[in-house]
Parts: structure tokens; sequence; C-alpha cells
């Protein structure tokens, strides 16, 4: 064992002449040993031999009365809880380790024995026990030296005997310091001082903190959380219904710790709460319903978060006290240290908690809408996890090809008639639960604009159109080749085969247009030869006298334009996509696009707008940005 994990234990472990003494001290582990003769011989009163006798007397006592199984006596294995061994223990110390080793060592209402009922892989060893006793055992006489305690290694060494698991242990020690009163800890060093610890005092705070004040600080992470977006538009954390938009874009709700959810629970408070937000909008009916997704809490999860806050709190409240408390350095140390490590805890235990994403959703159009619950796995954020499994069961499209958005029409139908407007579409695809869920009107007209390119356009896809006059001609109409496809106006996606019909009319008109003309210019032709005749000796003259003048060479372009400022991403993506890129595609091109925001809020805004306008102002880098009076 000591040879196998040797980064568990001491170097000199795994040397032959360790394992030399083992055998000679046997049934003695050599540590207890070390322990006796090293640590305790420097107390006053501790005789080298006569101590260690008389301890080992007591101690082996003890076990043959228990009937102990153990293969060494280890200093994990002193039953510290024994009148006569405890005594052997205590007799050459201070009379405060009492009130210590019935705390926080070994005895029927001790913590370590606690942590041990209450963890059955921890149990099974009885670990913290063992852990506690190994730590007494080798800090108890140094408490007052330099370099007190034993490390971890040492620590492992005093209580790991073979085909047990290492970790266990190491997740004792965990457990013991986060709750001991009076264990210290420094790096990767134990030991118990009569002095109790900061950790006391973090325990009570902890208890002591208002359930408001805990929920208020998961709100607060949670929408830290929320600007992690994801393939989401937006994300919104713990809002009510009239703050969440109505609108086309694609956008994940995070419920607030409140409103739970437990697997199956169709009358969960989350599964309420979601279904209250999908059906209005503050007190008016919400009519984008198929934008949105709903991440809640796991009801049991969210206590194992609510614990980890009320350390965190706990531990920056003694932290920001430090000077008030009149810690000394080790103390604000250890504050700063369990600080940062319940921090850390926090940032792990939202993502376990926050794991059920409710997704609305209507399988059969003349059905009735479901929710589809699926549990989040992975580290990532919120958003992130949410994304990815939402692509994956396709509840979520960042992309559709023309031939989908093809077969979405006609499974339905989406036509209206003959053809459908390109803005009903997206009203549509915002709407309805049973088509599907897209990030945003980018993804749908990407759709219309590969469906149009398409050789297979009169089969696969459809055709694309500007507008139609009253006539019911389709003006600008395009299939099998590209168009700027526009969301707004009369834009019209149009069945192929009507596409092609009036496609085949109009090449016939033209081809019918283009014989009368040839008759017209032949008569021309015979009528008019002298004239030209004469025309065309002048015209070579003055050809020859005046040169055409060059082109000219455009080197410059400017242009300005208002975007609806509740549509800003689409117009700007449309601007990058029909004008920016024409611009730069020519090599040395400097293209420069500055946005200008002006906004006047005839009441004035509130704090909160104005911290998280700011803040998001210096996270985006903005050169210049303030808020005025006037």
């Amino acid at each position: 064992m000591y040879g196998t994990q040797h980064s568990e234990f001491p170097s000199e472990c795994r040397e032959a002449e360790y394992e030399r003494r083992i055998k000679l001290a046997y049934p003695i582990h050599p540590e207890l040993f070390d322990r006796l003769y090293n640590d305790w011989s420097t107390l006053d009163k501790f005789q080298r031999t006569r101590g260690v006798l008389r301890l080992m007397a007591a101690v082996i006592h003890s076990l043959w009365e228990r009937q102990d199984g153990n293969l060494l006596i280890m200093p994990a294995t002193i039953p510290i809880d024994d009148p006569a061994v405890q005594f052997e223990l205590t007799r050459y110390l201070d009379d405060q380790w009492t009130p210590v080793i019935a705390k926080d060592v070994d005895g029927e209402h001790s913590l370590p024995l606690r942590l041990d009922r209450d963890a059955p892989n921890l149990g099974r060893y009885s670990a913290c026990r063992r852990v506690a006793r190994t730590i007494y055992v080798g800090s108890a006489p140094t408490q007052r030296a330099a370099n007190r305690g034993i490390d971890d290694r040492q620590v492992k060494l005093g209580c790991v005997q073979p085909g047990e698991t290492v970790a266990t242990f190491g997740d004792a020690i965990r457990r013991l310091t986060d709750r001991a009163t009076y264990l210290y800890v420094d790096g990767s060093r134990y030991w118990y001082s009569t002095q109790p610890t900061v950790t006391r005092l973090a325990e009570d705070r902890a208890n002591q903190l208002h359930e408001h004040d805990v929920m208020d600080e998961i709100v607060r992470r949670l929408r830290d959380e929320a600007r992690s977006r994801g393939d989401f538009h937006r994300v919104h954390a713990c809002l009510s219904s009239s703050d969440i938009p109505d609108e086309h874009e694609a956008r994940l709700v995070v419920l607030g710790p409140e409103h739970p959810h437990s697997k199956g629970q169709a009358d969960s408070a989350a599964r309420k709460e979601a279904q209250a937000i999908l059906d209005s909008r503050g007190s008016s009916p919400r009519s984008y319903k198929n934008t949105l997704v709903f991440l809640a809490g796991d009801a049991s999860r969210l206590k194992d978060l609510q614990t980890a806050i009320r350390q965190f709190l706990a531990w920056k409240s003694i932290w920001d006290e430090r000077e008030q408390l009149n810690l000394d350095p080790f103390q604000s140390k250890q504050a700063d240290t369990k600080r940062k490590n319940a921090d850390d805890t926090v940032n792990v235990r939202i993502p376990e908690a926050y794991q059920w994403l409710l997704v609305p959703n209507q399988p059969d159009p003349k059905g009735s809408p479901e929710w589809t619950e699926t549990r989040l796995q992975g580290s990532d954020s919120l958003a992130l996890r949410a994304s990815k499994k939402l692509k994956s069961e396709e509840m979520l499209l960042v992309q559709m090809g023309g031939v989908r958005l093809r077969l979405e029409l006609d499974r339905v139908p989406l036509w209206r008639g003959n053809d459908v407007l390109v803005k009903q579409l997206v009203e549509d695809f915002a709407t309805y639960l049973y088509l599907p869920r897209l990030r945003d009107s980018d993804v749908l007209i990407a759709a219309i604009r590969e469906g149009i390119t398409l050789l297979t356009w009169q089969s696969e896809t459809f055709a694309y159109a500007q507008s139609k006059d009253a006539d019911g001609r389709y003006l600008g109409l395009v299939g099998g080749g590209s168009a700027a496809v526009q969301s707004e106006g009369g834009s019209i996606v149009v069945k192929p085969d009507v596409a092609a019909e009036q496609q085949r009319r109009d090449a016939e008109a033209a081809k019918a247009k283009a014989g009368n003309g040839s008759a017209t210019v032949a008569e021309s032709e015979r009528t008019g030869e002298q004239g030209q005749a004469a025309g065309a000796e002048t015209t070579r003259g003055a050809d020859t006298d005046t040169p055409p003048p060059p082109a000219p060479t455009y080197r410059r372009f400017h242009g300005s334009v208002q975007l609806d400022s509740l549509r800003v991403g689409r117009d700007a993506s449309r601007i990058a996509d029909e004008v920016i890129q024409h611009l730069s595609k020519y090599i040395g091109a400097n293209v420069e696009v500055t946005l200008e925001i002006r906004a006047e809020m005839p009441d004035g805004a509130t704090e909160k707008t104005i911290r998280d306008v700011t803040e998001n102002c210096r996270t985006l880098r903005f050169d210049s940005f303030g808020f005025e009076e006037e």
C-alpha cells in the first residue's frame, strides 16, 4: 500500500527499512512509537520508557476487552473514549483538554462520531473518529511548538490500513476542519488546541442568517450567471413575468430558488411559475410562447446550495470584520481561506442545483401543450449547458436548412394560399409550440436564403419575392438564385409550382416581345439606310476628336441609418451582411463602424438601471458613456 500509493504517505514509508520497522514493532505501528518517543516524551512529566509502557498497557487492555479486530495498533485505533486511556493521555497536559476531547475528538457525543453516523461511506471505516484520534495523538503535546501539528500524509499514515480507500480519510479530514471547534489547519498541517477557532463563530453566524439574506445571495449569483447567454438571445434570472419581454427571440428564464422542482412533479412550484410566465406578461396574454424555456433548481440540491451560501456569508462577514474581531494573523488567514473555499463550493453547487430544464412543447398541432423536463449535467455555465442540451434534442435550432423549412411549411401547413409573408413566418415560429424553436428570425432568414439558391428548389424548397402587386403577380421573384431576403415589408415565400408557372409565362412574354422588336428594327433599317451612312461619317469624325471621359473612381463611402431599438441585433446583422461585407472585401480597405446611443427617459432612470447599464458599458469597453440630468 505504501509503495503503490506513495504520494499519499510520507516518503520514508516506501523504503525497505520501514517495512523492517513494521515487522519489529508488530502489532504496534511504528508511527505510534514515533509520536510517543518524539513528541510526547518532550513533555516534562512524561517518562520516555515508563510513560509509554503505562499508556500502551491501558490501550492494549481496552482493545482486548473490545475484541478489536484491526491489523495493527495505530494512532487511529487508540480508544481515547476509554477513561483509563484518556487519563494517560491527559494527565501530562493542561486540564482544558478534557472538554476538547469530549467535543471534537472521541466520545459518545463527539463531533467525529456524529459525522460518521451521518455519512455511511465514512461510518464504514469510522473515518472521522480515526482521523480525530490521529491528529490528537500527533498534535496535543506540541501545541506550543513553533512547527505545530502533523501534515495530511502523517494523518493518513496513522489511519489507513490495507484494503481501505485513502480518499475516504481525505474527505473525513475536510469535514472535520469544516465543523470542529478546536481543530486548526494551516496549509496541509492540522492540530488541536484548547482555544476555540473561528469555525465556531462561523457556524453560529451561518445558523443565525435570515432566510431572505440567503435567497438574495442566490439571486445575485444567478443574475451574474445570466451574463453568459450560450445560444440564447437573452437570459433572465429571477424576474417576474412582466419583466420578461414578449418578443421573437429565444430566451432562457432561470426561476428563483423559491420555485424548486422535483423529478416528475407536475404541480411543483417551478412548473406553476413557468406556466404563469408562459401564459402572460404581467396582466397581458403572452403572444410568443415558443421563445421561452425555463431552468429550475432541484428541491433537494437547493438545500445544499443554501447551506453552502450560509457558510460563505458567515466566513465573508468574519473576514470583513477581522479588525473589529481582533483576529490574530493565523485566524485572519484561516478566515480568508475558508471564505474562498466556501465561495468555490457555492460556484460548484449552483450548476448542481439548477439541473431541471422545463420546455413547453406541443407535438400535435391539434393537441394540448405539454411540458418536457430534462436533467442537465456538466459544469459549464447555466445557459451554455441548457443551450447544448436543447440543440442536441432539436428543441432549439440555431441553424435550419431550406429543405427543413419546406417540410414545416407543408406539415402544418403554414402556407396562406400560394404563398406566405416572411414576417408572418417569423410570427408563426415564435408563437406556436408545435413548430421548431428558433434562436431568432435570422435563423429563418438564413433558411429562406439557402432554400432559394438550391438547384432543386422546384421540388425541395420554394421561391422568394420582394412583394406582390394588385394583380397577384410576384415582383422580384427568385428561384434557383440568390437574393437579399428581408423579414419586414411585403417579402414573400412562394410555392415552387406557382413561382415556376409565373417564370414560364414571363419567359414566353419576353420571347414574344423580342420577336416583335426584331421586325420593327428590320423596317427601320430599310427606310433609313442612307441617312445612317451619312451620320456614321460625322460620328466617326467626332469620336476621333473627343475621347469618352474616364469612369470615376470612388474611394470613400459613408452612411448612417436609424435602428429599431427593440431589434438592434437583427438590423445590425442585416447591415453587416448586406453593406459592410461588400465594403470589407477590398484589399487594404479600412471600414470603421460606430454605434451611437441616445436615450431620453422623461421620468428618469432608476438606480438599478443606471448601475446595470454603467457596469455593462464598462464590460463592453465603451469609449464614452454616461447619464445626464438634463
